[in-house]
């Protein structure tokens, strides 16, 4: 039989409906592929919200959504599909670019747990849970699977650990799972910056890419022999349950070996550059494996040899990577978590109502996020309401504020608990449409690090519209810093800049002036301001008056100049006025002098004094407050889902 046909006969031996977890990587794809060649009761679950470039050619009724980290969701799916047959590849960690520890943990070692505790609950057949053979560490030369494991990186405590626990489940609790240890696997819808689909892409232009020391070994295996391997791994699951099997060639191959075997295929003239070792703590110079205990146990041997697995890699891949490839760089530069805080004040009818517009903002521009609501101790339900919507939607997160601080620090609480690539602050009445996000982030996508909403125009009262249009110029002609016109708090921010608020020292902020302050490029999308959706607005006329005013005095020194130069302008007229009066006193000596003259006078420059001490005594009131150093906020709970 090929290797073809025994693959084909393990697929239909398996017990339905099968279920890969991981399907959005390298093998996890690979063995959904070929599970699908052959029949329909299979699912692949990746936990994005989104479609991974190996998969999106896949009828979409075969994928499913679904974050191990979170078990609520495993729950759902379990009881949803009752799956028999599982196939768990995911994982974190294994690149040097996925360099979040706490990630790797959660998703190696928790996640397992999760798939682990809920598939207890049904009575399934098979669980092959993809371990790796950085789980040796540093004892990596051909150990057989009873070596004690020496893990030298985060991934491999993680992995190592998961071993131990496959082994416990599947020797004390008698559950029907095993732990398979890959070695070296490369083949189609491999990452393509690794050694393989580099040498290949390389060698299709006659030439070699920079090399490390030729004698660094490693143990390559066909992706279609790993997929077998598994494939056997689940129908013998009896036989091998609480074990863990490696699943290697049990060859030595170096770099040099494998860039002769390239040169041979490609024709290449030229003679690789060697360079020196990588610089990675938990690589090693020698990684190769040893097979004969699956072989045991399995009857599974490697059959594809190096040079058989290189050609069919490198048909594969001049035929169909290269839009693939294209694909994924795309949704690696497109794809970002944004996060959305909502200042809720009074808000308690309007906050489910943001809560589906956003969810389906955020669903149809097609990006992982989350949403934080900010219960800046309002007197209605509002609480009630975000604890209900944090129970529903692990998406959600609320803060509740120990009183009432303002909206600018509301947002500020948000943005310093927030995660996404990019921060939207929306107000929570529903003024600030959340359909517009999605031009928001195609001005994102296209560079800009703020895009802010501009209010052309205004629902409602028109007078006090047109208010807000003077102050707006106004505001922008007296402002030190180059402030949007019409402009609100509503706006997408890059995480740089959220960075940089956060960090500001200032308490009294104002925030739509001090993301003007710290630059970076910015822009504008148009839209017509709505009326609020519900209840009447907490702001009056003199909330207006201090949010003029704490714009004005927080970015400009204009009053104070206007003090300065009225001073010496009175101080001029009043020198002249001397001069004058002296002057009539010797014209005309009888005039009677005027005492409403005098009483006129003393009233001016005395309602002047006043004034200009009101305006010295707004910046040493912002002074004043500054000094003090007190939090800008005090958060009395933070709710966030339990798993």
């Amino acid at each position: 039989m090929t290797l073809e046909e025994k693959i084909q006969a393990e697929v239909l031996k398996l017990e339905g409906p099968i279920v890969i977890f991981g399907a959005g990587g390298f093998i996890g794809a690979n063995l959904v592929r070929q599970l699908l060649c052959y029949r329909q009761d299979v699912f692949a679950v990746t936990s994005k919200p989104f479609v991974p470039w190996r998969l999106d050619d896949l009828p979409s009724h075969h994928i499913l959504h679904c974050n191990i980290i979170k078990k609520d969701q495993v729950e759902a799916i379990f009881k949803e599909h009752r799956f028999k047959t599982i196939f768990d590849l995911a994982a974190y960690g294994a690149y040097s670019k996925q360099g979040d520890v706490e990630l790797i943990y959660e998703t190696n070692f928790i996640g397992l747990l999760h798939l682990l505790e809920i598939s207890s609950q049904f009575a399934i057949k098979a669980f092959v849970h993809a371990g790796s053979s950085s789980e040796y560490g540093l004892n990596a030369a051909a150990p057989k699977e009873d070596a004690p494991l020496v893990p030298n990186s985060h991934y491999a405590v993680t992995k190592a650990g998961a071993a131990s626990m496959i082994k416990f489940y599947g020797t004390i609790k008698e559950m029907p799972v095993m732990n398979i240890r890959y070695y070296s696997v490369f083949g189609p819808y491999e990452e393509p910056d690794r050694l393989v689909p580099v040498l290949i892409d390389r060698g299709m232009k006659g030439e070699y890419p920079p090399l490390v020391q030729p004698d660094i070994s490693r143990d390559f295996v066909f992706v279609e022999d790993a997929v077998y391997a598994t494939l056997l791994c689940a129908n013998n699951i009896q036989q091998i349950k609480g074990q863990s099997l490696n699943i290697a060639s049990g060859e030595k191959t170096t770099i040099r070996d494998i860039a002769s075997t390239i040169k041979d295929i490609f024709k290449i003239n030229a003679d690789p550059e060697w360079g020196d070792f990588p610089n990675r703590k938990w690589d090693l110079k020698e990684w190769y494996g040893d097979a004969s205990l699956v072989k045991q146990l399995t009857g599974w041997q490697n059959e594809t040899s190096l040079k058989e697995g290189l050609v069919k890699t490198y048909e594969w891949q001049k035929s169909y990577s290269k839009p693939l490839y294209e694909k994924k760089l795309i949704q690696d530069k497109i794809r970002h978590k944004l996060s959305a805080v909502i200042a809720c004040y009074k808000d308690e009818q309007a906050i489910p109502f943001m809560h589906k517009r956003l969810t389906d903002t955020f669903t149809k521009i097609g990006v992982d996020y989350e949403i934080i609501f900010v219960n800046d101790c309002s007197p209605d339900n509002t609480n009630e309401v975000l604890q209900k919507l944090v129970n529903e939607d692990d998406h959600v997160i609320a803060i509740e504020h120990s009183r009432n601080f303002g909206s600018q620090s509301a947002f500020l609480s948000g943005m310093e608990i927030s995660t996404g690539d990019g921060v939207i602050l929306l107000d929570g009445d529903l003024q600030d449409p959340p359909e517009l996000i999605e031009e928001f982030y195609k001005k994102y996508q296209e560079g800009f690090d703020v895009v802010y909403g501009r209010r052309v125009a205004r629902e409602g009262n028109q007078t006090l519209a047109s208010f807000y249009k003077i102050f707006y110029r106004l505001f922008r002609s007296v402002s030190y810093v180059p402030i949007p016109l019409d402009a609100g708090d509503f706006s997408l921010m890059d995480r740089k800049v959220v960075d940089e608020l956060v960090k500001l020292p200032e308490t009294d902020q104002f925030m739509r002036g001090l993301r003007a302050w710290v630059g970076f490029k910015q822009t504008g999308v148009d839209y017509v301001r709505p009326e609020r959706m519900f209840g009447v607005t907490t702001n009056s006329m003199r909330k207006n008056l201090s949010w003029a005013r704490k714009a004005i005095f927080s970015f400009s020194f204009v009053p104070l100049e206007l003090m300065t130069y009225l001073g010496w302008s009175l101080t001029a007229f009043s020198f002249l006025a001397i001069i004058l009066q002296i002057i009539m006193y010797f014209v005309m000596p009888g005039n009677p002098q005027g005492v409403t003259t005098i009483i006129v006078l003393i009233l001016f420059f005395g309602g002047l004094q006043m004034l200009g001490i009101s305006v010295l005594g707004e910046y040493q009131a912002k002074i004043l407050e500054e000094s003090k150093r007190r939090p800008k906020f005090i958060r009395r709970n933070i709710y966030r889902k339990n798993y």
